[in-house]
Formats: structure tokens, C-alpha cells, sequence
């Protein structure tokens, strides 16, 4: 075994050992850590097939962190410059997300101004060769790591054109590529600002920043709405710096607490507030965790602003990623935090096996905000006034996953190259519909409705346990004939959604992400709910200084 690979174990298991330490500070761990290093040897040198060193140091990392929570991990090198790219927001590369299609990968969106861009790639080109060699046959991953790149430097990517099938090869200089917090920013009513916020990276205060002084140039900003219904979070002290647009400078808006030295500390705004008495609507949804969480949550324990959606994730563990050596990395959970009211909206409970429990009614805790409003943990953040979720239709879904709403945009594209679209108010037409309904007809497409299935298990069950009854059974076939789930019918009956999702497809290739998302906010159940309690400050004020959350 190599010295490299046990010194990393010995890190790993010091590290993952130090809080034990703290209450039991005797020979065991010593003991332990030493037969860990013996045992790894051992098979390293003795097991009768030769191994590979860093596969046993993953499984034996993965062994350590699977008896913790879902949130401790191991980080490779390589890995580690994954993560990078998560917590910053930021990579060298030509600025392009891609998609597998069978055995080729295609652009699947460039991104607005990127090197990809620039170069004039377009959604649905193949990628047929990169700096000469193939890439017919190939996965998403091995493309990009071929794509990916230090800045400055040039990769030769080929493609098959979307327009016309012809072969362009394209020389492509890298560029640090900047992957932005802030989706979108717009009015969608008039005095009334929307800012999508995808997550907490190192620098999306700025652009939170940029983008209220924006809509501040555009037009005279009234009420605001911030929405973290895909927000997964990121870096805690930017969720503090957000919070400071929106609260008094020295406001306590989060508290981390934990077991090690340097783990517990009480974070405060340290600007003056940009937006201090603005009406706020803040979306959250069962996607809305971690950092998201604590912006959204501080907002409610402050009387700030209304959370209008569902309840959030319930995230209320903090990660530090503690240095292993040799560019690996451990990412353990070191803390927990606690948002101004005291309480902390961890929603799962993990034992010493890694087990998840959710937190029993008997323990969820009751806390008051600023205004002395009734909120409880336990289980994420609950939202002032509810609003389901919208979920796009199984067939829908469907149709997308298997790449058929991306055929139709790529035929599309290819007829109207030229077009010019509002993506606030672009819909395909009748027409175009019947054209994609055709495209599906042409197709094999393996769903089958929950209905279906539910009533093909009755059936096999009532067969198996013998219930030949002639009137049973031909009740049963009266409902297989009456389920309307064929491929035209659920054109029918989904419509209306699978238009949306080909809307969005569309709006996307015209006018890149922020078309899709402007698209989007036309049918948006949240958006309208959120408009409708701006227009109403006395339901505002009544929430804000009387209502109480529920307690799940």
C-alpha cells in the first residue's frame, strides 16, 4: 500500500474521530485508527488478487461517512474540483450544458455570451469530434471532461448543424465560465420586481445586488418577489449577505452551533439594507433547503416578508470540508444552525448508523418570531399561506425524457431559423400541436397511467387468489375498456401542459434561459398567488403580525 494512501486514511479517520475525542479521550481511538491502517495493509499486500489502492481508500472512506448523514462525504482530487464548481459558481470550459442522445451528445443550451456562444453553437448541434478524435459513441461526462479546460486555452470542437446537418468545426477559446445565482430578474407586474435565485454561491450577493439595481433603473420598484423554490442552498455566509438587502445592519439573522472548536458562532448583517422597508413575498418550496432556508426562514422569524408555497427541504446542517491531504478533501457536518426565532428546521434525525427518522411530533418546539407569531421546527420551513406545487404530468414528462419535445424544437428550429419571439406571451399554435402529435403517434411511448397499472394488479392479484366470478371479471374488463390513457388520449388530456413544456423548449433555443423562465411565469399558480397577496397589505399586515404557522 502506498504511503500516500495510508497517511489520507489515517487523516480521514483523525478527523472523523476528533469530536469522539473530546468526550473520550483514551487509548481506543489510537487503538482503532492503528488497526484500520494494519487491516488495509493487509488486504492491500495478502488478498490473493492484486487491488486498486484508491478504490480500497474510497471504500473505506465511504464505510467511515455512510454510519454519519447523507451530507458527509469523501472527496477525491477530482471530485474536489466538481465541488469547487458547486460552491463558486465558476469553471474553465466553453459555456454549454450538453445532453446524451443515443450514441452522440448534443448542445443542449450555451449559455448567453459563452465562448460556445460566440462560436455560434446551437441548441441540438451533435458534437461528432473534439481536438480531432470522435466523440461518436461517447457519455456526457467524458465530453465535457474533454471540453473543460484551463482558461485561455483552445479545444477544436466539430459539429453536425441542427440547420442543415453540415459539419462546422469551430476553434474554441476556454473561458473562466461564471454559472449566475440569479436566474432571472424582471417585472412581471407593474411596480412589482421578481428576482430567481438558483443558489448561494461566493458571489451571488453582487449579483442580488445587481439585479434590485437594475430593476431599480427600469422602472420604480414598489414590492419585490424572491423566489427559492429550486434553491438547494450553498454557502451560508452568503445567505447572510443577502439577508442584509433586506434587514437592519447588525441584525442576528443566523447561529451556528457545534461541538467542535470554532463551530458555534452568531452571524449578524454587516451592510446597511438596500431594500429595508420594501413589501416582500418570498417563494419556498420542498426543494428550498440549506441556505435558502435561512434566508427564507430569517425573513419569517422577522416579520420581513410573507413565505407564500410549500414546506421547504429541512436542512439544518451545516458542512465544513476539512483538508485530507493530496488535494482530497472530507466533507463533514460540523454544526447546526438556528435562524432568529431559536429554532432550528432540521427535518431528519440521523443515528448512529446513518439511519434518517423524522423528528416525532413530540419534539417539534414551539417559537415566536419578532412579532410574536407561533412557528415550530422541526420540519423545514412552513410558508404563511399555502400553495401546492406544480408538477408537469407523468406522460408529459415522459414525452420529455425520452427527447421527443426536443425533436419537435429541433424541427422547429430548423423551419423558423429566423424568428423573432416575446417569450412572455410565445405559444405554439393548433397547428403546430397537431404536428407534434403526429411526431408521438410515430413513436413507441412505454407509459402507462397509474390507473392502468393499479388495475392490472387487481387483476393478476384476483387471479392469482382465484376469484373466477364471470360478474367480477367483467366488471374489471368494463374498466380496462373505459381507461382513456392511449397515446391520443393523453394528448387530449395533458395538453395543455405538454404545450407549456414545448413553449419552454422553444423559448429557450430564441432566447436562452432567462426566455424559458420568462415563458414559465405566465401559468405560475405561485407567481399569481404572490401578486394577489401584494395587492392586498391588509392580509399582509395581518399575517405579519398575527398569523401563526402551522405545525406540519
Amino acid at each position: 500500500m502506498s504511503k500516500r494512501l495510508i497517511y489520507s486514511l489515517i487523516a480521514l479517520i483523525a478527523i472523523c474521530a476528533t469530536t469522539l475525542y473530546a468526550t473520550r479521550n483514551d487509548f481506543g481511538l489510537g487503538r482503532n485508527m492503528e488497526i484500520m491502517v494494519n487491516l488495509m495493509r493487509a488486504v492491500s499486500t495478502d488478498y490473493v488478487d492484486s487491488l486498486d489502492s484508491d478504490k480500497i481508500m474510497r471504500h473505506a472512506a465511504d464505510g467511515i461517512m455512510r454510519n454519519l448523514d447523507p451530507y458527509c462525504t469523501y472527496l477525491s482530487e477530482e471530485e474536489m474540483k466538481e465541488f469547487r464548481t458547486l460552491t463558486t459558481g465558476k469553471y474553465g470550459g466553453i459555456g454549454a450544458v450538453i445532453r446524451q442522445d443515443s450514441n452522440v451528445v448534443r448542445i443542449a443550451e450555451p449559455y448567453k455570451g459563452s465562448p460556445a456562444d460566440k462560436a455560434g453553437l446551437k441548441i441540438g448541434d451533435k458534437i461528432v469530434a473534439i481536438d480531432g478524435k470522435s466523440a461518436v459513441g461517447m457519455k456526457t461526462n467524458e465530453v465535457s471532461d474533454m471540453l473543460r479546460g484551463e482558461p485561455n486555452t483552445t479545444v477544436k470542437v466539430t459539429v453536425e448543424t441542427i440547420l442543415d446537418g453540415s459539419r462546422q468545426e469551430h476553434k474554441i477559446r476556454r473561458e473562466r465560465i461564471s454559472i449566475p445565482s440569479i436566474g432571472y430578474a424582471d417585472y412581471v407586474a407593474p411596480g412589482v420586481g421578481y428576482i430567481l435565485h438558483s443558489d448561494f454561491t461566493d458571489d451571488c450577493y453582487t449579483e442580488m445586488r445587481t439585479a434590485i439595481e437594475t430593476l431599480k433603473s427600469r422602472g420604480k420598484l414598489e414590492k419585490l418577489i424572491l423566489d427559492y423554490r429550486s434553491n438547494g442552498g450553498g454557502v451560508l455566509q452568503s445567505a447572510v449577505k443577502v439577508l442584509s438587502l433586506f434587514v437592519p445592519k447588525g441584525t442576528m439573522v443566523v447561529e451556528m452551533k457545534g461541538r467542535g472548536k470554532g463551530e458555534s458562532k452568531r452571524f449578524t448583517t454587516e451592510y446597511e439594507p438596500l431594500l429595508p422597508n420594501i413589501p416582500l413575498v418570498v417563494l419556498i418550496g420542498e426543494n428550498s433547503a440549506s441556505a435558502a432556508e435561512i434566508v427564507s426562514g430569517a425573513l419569517q422569524d422577522l416579520d420581513r416578508a410573507v413565505l407564500i408555497g410549500s414546506r421547504s427541504y429541512g436542512k439544518g446542517l451545516v458542512q465544513s470540508t476539512v483538508p485530507l491531504g493530496f488535494g482530497s478533501f472530507g466533507k463533514i457536518t460540523t454544526a447546526k444552525y438556528y435562524i432568529p426565532s431559536g429554532r432550528c428546521i432540521q427535518a431528519m434525525r440521523y443515528t448512529n448508523e446513518g439511519r434518517a427518522q423524522s423528528v416525532p411530533d413530540s419534539l417539534i418546539g414551539e417559537f415566536r418570531t419578532a412579532a410574536g407569531r407561533k412557528v415550530y421546527d422541526g420540519g423545514g420551513i412552513m410558508p404563511d399561506s399555502k400553495v401546492d406545487a406544480e408538477y408537469v404530468s407523468a406522460f408529459a414528462a415522459t414525452l420529455y425524457l425520452m427527447g421527443i419535445i426536443d425533436d419537435f424544437g429541433d424541427e422547429y428550429y430548423r423551419k423558423n431559423p429566423e424568428l423573432q419571439i416575446d417569450p412572455k406571451s410565445f405559444s405554439i399554435t393548433e397547428d403546430d400541436y397537431k404536428e407534434f402529435c403526429t411526431l408521438v403517434q410515430s413513436r413507441d411511448i412505454p407509459y402507462k397511467s397509474d390507473s392502468r397499472i393499479a388495475v392490472e394488479k387487481l387483476r393478476k392479484a384476483l387471479e392469482k387468489e382465484r376469484y373466477n366470478n364471470s360478474e367480477l371479471l367483467g366488471a374489471m374488463k368494463a374498466i380496462e375498456q373505459n381507461l382513456k390513457d392511449d397515446k391520443m388520449s393523453n394528448l387530449v388530456t395533458f395538453k395543455s401542459d405538454i404545450i407549456r413544456t414545448i413553449n419552454a423548449d422553444i423559448a429557450l433555443r430564441y432566447c436562452y434561459s432567462t426566455g424559458r423562465t420568462a415563458n414559465g411565469l405566465m401559468h405560475d399558480k405561485g407567481i399569481e398567488a404572490a401578486l394577489a397577496m401584494l395587492a392586498d397589505s391588509t392580509r399582509m399586515h395581518h399575517i405579519l403580525t398575527h398569523q401563526d404557522t402551522t405545525r406540519k
